[in-house]
């Protein structure tokens, strides 16, 4: 598989927000979204197999593995990787951009879906009907530009009852809206989501890889 990066950092994103986490980026994605912050990961990458990939994973002694891109599901020996950690009993969760079919997914991970919102170009690509593979430990995700994104996601949370199904992330686009901004939309609809930042951007510099 290619890999494009492997490193132990403080969760920034998610419900696990805060937690130090081991990052397995794989390379490649099918989307081009236009705030897309890992654009270094649609190439770049080196071949490792499943083996390699584990052991590295081993020497950082984190319970916590998420496994991230690009888009991870465009390589067939993640599924692999995923139900190996699993079995090693690590706390295994899968980003995923949400235009790929979760059927084969390992139900005892935690899958994070970013439903691209329409600011990225890439709303049009989402296969909705991966809410079906959701448990109620599963999240979306939603990056948010402008109130029409935002509008956006609050129409799709409405019409696939997505509070009662899964945890919600709604996300500011970093250096776009301001998350104050957004907070104040969330409270005015008494919104029953989790407003999160991207922790890690304010511990180093936005732009630093491997942190």
């Amino acid at each position: 598989m290619k890999i494009n990066e492997i490193f132990k950092s403080i969760q920034g994103e998610s419900s696990f927000a805060g937690i130090p986490t081991v990052f397995v980026r794989l390379t490649g994605c099918n989307l081009r979204c236009q705030w897309c912050d890992t654009k270094y990961s649609y190439d770049e990458g080196v071949d490792l197999i499943v083996d390699e990939v584990i052991g590295r994973v081993n020497a950082f002694g984190s319970q916590f593995i998420q496994i991230t891109g690009g888009e991870p599901l465009l390589q067939e020996e993640v599924y692999e990787l995923m139900d190996r950690l699993l079995n090693m009993d690590y706390n295994v969760s899968l980003e995923t951009n949400g235009s790929i079919n979760l059927s084969s997914v390992d139900k005892r991970g935690v899958k994070i879906i970013d439903i691209k919102c329409p600011s990225s170009g890439e709303s049009d690509r989402m296969d909705f009907g991966n809410i079906n593979y959701l448990t109620k430990s599963d999240e979306i995700k939603f990056v948010i530009n402008d109130r029409d994104d935002y509008n956006w996601a609050k129409e799709i949370i409405d019409r696939y009852n997505l509070i009662k199904r899964c945890n919600i992330l709604i996300s500011p686009v970093f250096g776009g809206i301001e998350p104050r901004e957004l907070a104040e939309w969330i409270l005015e609809d008494n919104l029953n989501v989790r407003l999160q930042i991207q922790l890690h951007k304010l511990i180093w510099h936005p732009e630093m890889r491997g942190v």
